[in-house]
This record gives C-alpha cells, structure tokens and sequence, in this order.
C-alpha cells in the first residue's frame, strides 16, 4: 500500500512514528473528451487574454485575489518555506471526544495509519486505549500544503485517521432554500411511515450495496469493444519545417508589399506638393 506521509502523532508524552496510506479509492470511470470529427483527444492549453498568447507553466505564479482583478503574487519560495515549517510538526492529539459527538457533515477522507520504524509498542499502546475508553482523538495535520482537522479511531485493528471539515467550511443550514417549517400531520400518516422504516429497517451491510451505474457503464464499454466498435485518434501532423519557411516567406513577402505601396504613395505625395 502506497505511503502517501510520514511523521510523527503525539498524545502527552508518548510519540508514535507512524505512515499514512489512503483507505478509500476513487473507481468512478474517466470518460475522455474527443473532437468528433477526427476522434482525436481535446487539449485543454493555458492561454493569457492580454497578451493573446499560449503561455509555459514557468511564467505562471500563484496570486490571492483580495478584490476584483486585485491580487497578492505569493513567492514559490515563500509558500515552500510555510509548508515545510507546518509539516515539520509532529501531529499532536489535541483532545479526546466520543465519536457520536461529531455529525456525519463534518468528515471528509479516511487514511489508515500504519506504525513506523520502532513506533510499533507506542501504537499498540494508543490502540489498546482508544478501543477501551470508547474515545477518539482530535488533531491537526498538514496533507498536500493544506492544514487539515482529523480524527484518530481505530477500526477493524488498525488506527484510521479521518480528516474532517472545520467549522466554517459548513455552510450555514439556515442558508438552505424552501425547507419547511413543521408541517400537520396525522396520527395515522405518521404511524404508517414508521411501520415502513421498521420494516425495512436491517443491520447495514456495506458488501449487499453495489454502484450500478458503473457496472452497467463497464458492461456497455465491454460489449461496444468485443463488437469493434472502436476508434483510434489520430496522431499529430508533424511541422514540416519547408512548408513553415514558405508560408513564412509568403506573408513577409504580402507585408513587404504593403509598406511598399504606402511609401510609394506617400513619395508621389511628397513630390507633387514640391513640384506646386
């Protein structure tokens, strides 16, 4: 499993070396965008309006815009500089909650935590202690140049770092459009939908749940592909360096003339006003 960070938890005085590696995968299907004509694959090029240009991903830089079309240019080296100082850190537990006191809302990615080299006793310990009072950890953590807010809990044997959404990062519920206020119901109405919930009510068994949509997409890619129904974009028409030149040549050539034709009227001007 690939690491994707390295580093340091802490709670009081015990320091755990430990890993990070992603516990959930994307598997939705990339579907590519190609120009129907030619089946080719479409190019998405980073173009400047002012300077009417394609632009190199070295004359770009990173700016906030603090108003409109007012910015603050921030330093390669400067924001290198604030990330290694927070990663540096040592990810301290900050403090211990019951996990049903934080709502679904707030968490974002999971990432399993494996022990680094002799951090092995002090995870166990952290484990062994998490499992028996029932408790998570709450701390920070610096992931992809972003301080994140996370949870530490253990799950099936192993330590699961959650990271989860600050406060401000959830919107305001009391934003939420045409959510009505307590609306009449009867008795009966009532009572039926919750005779339904209880009939259907079960232990959740994550494996009975499938994406269809997906399988189906995979199952229609497969079929089209054992029908050959199949495209191959087609490659690149190299530069042909003699039909540049010539090209070249022919438009110098038209500009050429037009300054010859403006300076040859503007001379018979300049002539006739000296011959009067």
């Amino acid at each position: 499993m690939h690491t994707m960070w390295k580093g340091t938890i802490s709670f009081g005085l015990v320091n755990i070396p430990v890993k990070l590696h992603a516990a959930t995968e994307n598997k939705d299907i990339k579907l590519r965008q190609l120009h129907e004509e030619c089946h080719s694959p479409v190019e998405y090029k980073k173009r400047c309006p002012v300077c009417d240009r394609e632009i190199e991903s070295q004359e770009i830089v990173k700016a906030y815009e603090y108003a409109k079309n007012k910015f603050v240019i921030l330093d390669e080296e400067d924001l290198e500089a604030l990330k290694k100082e927070q990663e540096d850190k040592a990810v301290e537990i900050l403090d211990f909650v019951k996990l049903e006191e934080i709502d679904p809302i707030y968490f974002e990615r999971s990432y399993y935590i494996s022990p680094n080299e002799g951090g092995t006793k002090a995870y166990g310990l952290l484990r062994k202690a998490l499992a028996d009072t029932g408790k998570i950890g709450v701390a920070k953590i610096i992931i992809r140049s972003k301080e994140q807010l996370a949870i530490v809990r253990v799950y099936e044997n192993t330590l699961l770092m959650e990271t989860i959404h600050f406060p401000d990062e959830v919107r305001n519920v009391q934003d939420v459009p045409n959510v009505p206020a307590e609306t009449e119901l009867s008795k009966k109405e009532l009572s039926t939908a919750i005779t339904l919930i209880d009939q259907l009510t079960e232990e959740f068994e994550p494996k009975k749940y499938k994406d269809d949509y997906r399988t189906a997409l995979l199952e229609l890619i497969e079929a089209k592909r054992n029908d050959e129904k199949i495209t191959t974009g087609q490659e690149r028409k190299k530069p042909d360096n003699v039909t540049d030149l010539m090209e070249a040549l022919e438009k110098s050539l038209e500009k050429t003339k037009g300054t010859k034709k403006k300076t040859t009227k503007r001379k018979a001007a300049s002539a006739k006003k000296k011959t009067s």
